[in-house]
């Protein structure tokens, strides 16, 4: 077996745990069915592309140390903290603007491009500091430190956290795109799930700053 490939018991540990994680909802979920539910299933998918991107972005910098110096940062951490809560107010005050990006009502002459909602879903990934943190404390305790090519396998898990978690969020798209199609003519129960989009981000960057709060 190669030496990036981590033993069996690891690959199975881990694939759970990641599953358990992927089904755990979170902004990043209410993100990919607020965006296929105004903009088709598309744009879903490229948010769950640029989501998928911000883990890989977290693996690489965990693998090379990197996200351990913004954790041993107080500062640094407080800030990237501050700006996913902050991120996370603006999403939420677009779900219930006329016009805005995440409302599932759709507003013509208001449809981002695929970048856009790709972007989106990177920029929602890398400030939500629960993700650093959980890539930089729980993924190494699956690494020995005197393993010579823990590099290699912390990308190798990563890649495997990213694999298992795509029929968990494919599915969360395609769900989205029956439910637009069956609450297309009832205008309240749209307008119900825009404000619940709006409180899922609301609590989210409550619950980030409070945390932050209290230390």
């Amino acid at each position: 077996m190669p030496d990036f490939v981590p033993d069996l018991s690891v690959i199975l540990g881990f694939a759970l745990a990641g599953f358990v994680l992927a089904v755990t909802p979170g902004p990043d979920m209410a993100l990919f069915v607020s965006r296929t539910m105004n903009f088709g299933r598309a744009h879903g998918f490229a948010a769950v592309l640029g989501t998928s991107t911000g883990i890989a972005v977290h693996t690489m910098l965990v693998a090379f140390g990197i996200s351990v110096l913004i954790v041993a940062a107080p500062a640094a951490f407080w800030a990237l903290k501050v700006a996913g809560a902050l991120y996370l107010v603006w999403l939420a005050i677009q779900a219930i603007r006329a016009g805005g990006g995440i409302l599932v009502t759709r507003a013509a002459g208001k449809q981002p491009t695929l970048v856009q909602s790709y972007m989106t879903g990177l920029a929602i990934n890398l400030t939500n500091p629960k993700v650093a943190l959980f890539f930089v404390t729980f993924l190494p305790q699956f690494i020995s430190a005197s393993d010579r090519a823990a590099a290699s396998k912390l990308l190798f898990l990563g890649a495997e956290f990213i694999i298992v978690s795509l029929p968990v969020v494919v599915a969360t798209v395609l769900f989205a795109e029956w439910l637009t199609t069956t609450l297309r003519d009832k205008q309240w129960i749209s307008k119900a799930l825009n404000w619940s989009f709006a409180a899922v981000f609301m609590a989210f960057a409550a619950t980030i700053l409070l945390a932050q709060g209290r230390k």
